[in-house]
């Protein structure tokens, strides 16, 4: 294992060095935050590639793939699906707005006071997100250097909690590039091709394996729709996501850079469930699915090739883990301290990134720290990732997703209508969550009904939003600064 543990901790070494090298860049807000909106086609369809595939895009999707054959590439399809339609209809719009935060979009559309209300359910579900992801690392250092599961959480959190902290979305960017090229290699160039052959091809796992691993169906209709309603949907309001879409550098970067991840994402999740199709024509015994990954990469795999296809597991999971991160705590202080301390200026940024007092970027690198040790502590807690995984999208998707795409599409939407699909939203699927258990299909389901009938009949029975908050949301949708009369109105 010499040479594997070789090319893991070269891997890890550069990860601080671009945290370092990131560090000299972010000297302002729009720098640390958003990487000065500034990224091209190529970085910015790698970041956003590698933030959306992580840790239960690799080793969870080939879990589903040995489990259900074929069928288990459509959680990562859906995760493909959404960023498609979130490139396609929505990202230009979202990179125009010139704001850091979902909650910023909201009280700019609807000039109200629902900022931080749903700046709480962002920060509930960019903390679980991250702290899902920072457990991930137990499975793969234990494979690694068999390590208990405390020690590799702090080893994996301390790392991308120190590159994230010192350079914050400059260096997340750059890491990430290098974590889609690694992604690349080790999963799609090696070890799918290795696993295929190991297998014996598709000829000898067709004839060692039951007609239904090759159904395309085969993982159930009704899974597949609660994948959509999760993670199709989910990917359209995610604070991880925009914060990501605001990094483009124009309307064109965001929509095509955005459209070549969707469909890498769509190669990705077919390449994870053949992988995890070949994982149990070989070993058809394994206690446990998400087991398979690790299985096949230790036992099959070369030494060299090994330790890079770990290493695309380690990428995976850091990705997501500091995109994580620094949504959760953008979110904590911009949407939520700040908020409440009434230090935040009227509706975003107001369209100016120029270079904020540079105490900003102190005080979003010192939340970055304070938020990343929090998950370490609360990854080291917790057991049950899938629940608590569960949890966070019901409550992001059941609470913000019709008063977004409410705001996106439809006019006559209120900020009190807003408000109420909110809190009815996210209360009822905690309810339902209580009554059918966390992992049903009816909490989101119901949720999202409530919320939409709320938001409605809510929006219908109270007065339109002022014509001057409307007029200044369709400037920013535009690109254009609105005037100082229109935006007082706006935000809190």
């Amino acid at each position: 294992m010499a040479v594997d543990y070789a090319v893991i901790v070269v891997y890890l070494a550069g990860m601080l060095a671009m945290g370092w090298w990131g560090m000299r860049r972010a000297k302002s807000k729009s720098e640390f935050l958003v990487a000065g909106r500034r990224l091209g086609p190529w970085m910015y369809s790698g970041t956003m590639a590698a933030i959306v595939l992580g840790g239960a895009s690799t080793i969870g999707g080939v879990g589903l793939g040995y489990k259900y054959g074929l069928s288990g590439a459509w959680m990562v399809l859906t995760i493909g699906l959404g960023l498609l339609a979130l490139s396609v209809f929505f990202s230009a719009r979202i990179a125009r707005l010139k704001v850091y935060t979902v909650s910023e979009m909201l009280d700019l559309r609807y000039g109200g006071r629902a900022g931080i209300i749903s700046g709480v359910v962002m920060w509930a579900y960019t903390l679980m997100l991250a702290v899902t992801s920072t457990i991930a690392y137990a499975t793969i250092f234990d494979v690694l250097f068999d390590v208990n599961r405390t020690v590799a959480i702090v080893l994996g959190g301390t790392i991308v909690v120190a590159y994230s902290t010192l350079g914050g979305m400059w260096s997340i960017t750059l890491t990430d590039m290098v974590q889609f090229v690694v992604k690349t290699i080790g999963v799609l160039l090696l070890l799918l091709p290795i696993a295929v052959v190991k297998a014996g091809g598709f000829s000898e796992m067709k004839a060692q394996l039951p007609t239904e691993y090759f159904d395309p169906l085969g993982i159930g209709g009704e899974t597949i729709f609660t994948y959509v309603l999760i993670y199709t949907f989910g990917m359209l309001i995610g604070q991880d996501i925009w914060q990501r879409v605001f990094t483009a550098r124009s309307d064109r970067t965001a929509r095509w850079g955005g459209t070549v991840a969707g469909t890498y994402c769509l190669v990705y999740a077919i390449a994870g469930a053949v992988i995890g199709t070949a994982a149990k024509v070989m070993y058809p015994d394994l206690a446990s699915a998400d087991a398979a990954f690790a299985t096949i990469v230790k036992d099959e795999l070369p030494m060299g090739v090994r330790g890079l296809v770990l290493a695309a597991a380690l990428a995976a999971v850091m990705s997501t883990s500091s995109g994580a991160l620094i949504a959760c705590a953008t979110v904590a202080n911009n949407d939520i301290w700040s908020r409440l301390r009434g230090a935040v200026g009227r509706g975003g940024d107001g369209g100016g990134d120029g270079d904020e007092p540079h105490d900003e970027v102190k005080g979003n690198r010192a939340f970055i720290l304070i938020m990343g040790i929090a998950v370490i502590l609360i990854a080291i807690a917790l057991n049950d990732v899938v629940e608590a995984l569960t949890v966070a999208y019901n409550l992001l998707v059941g609470g913000l997703l019709v008063p977004i795409l409410g705001g996106l599409l439809w006019r006559r939407g209120t900020a009190a209508g807003a408000l109420a699909a909110v809190c009815v939203g996210g209360v009822a699927v905690i309810g339902l969550m209580a009554v059918y258990g966390i992992l049903a299909n009816q909490p989101i389901y119901y949720g999202l009904l409530a919320s939409l009938a709320v938001y409605v009949v809510v929006s219908l029975a109270t007065p339109p939003t002022d014509a001057a908050v409307l007029a200044a949301w369709r400037e920013r949708l535009a690109g254009r600064d609105p005037s100082p009369s229109a935006t007082s109105q706006s935000g809190v």
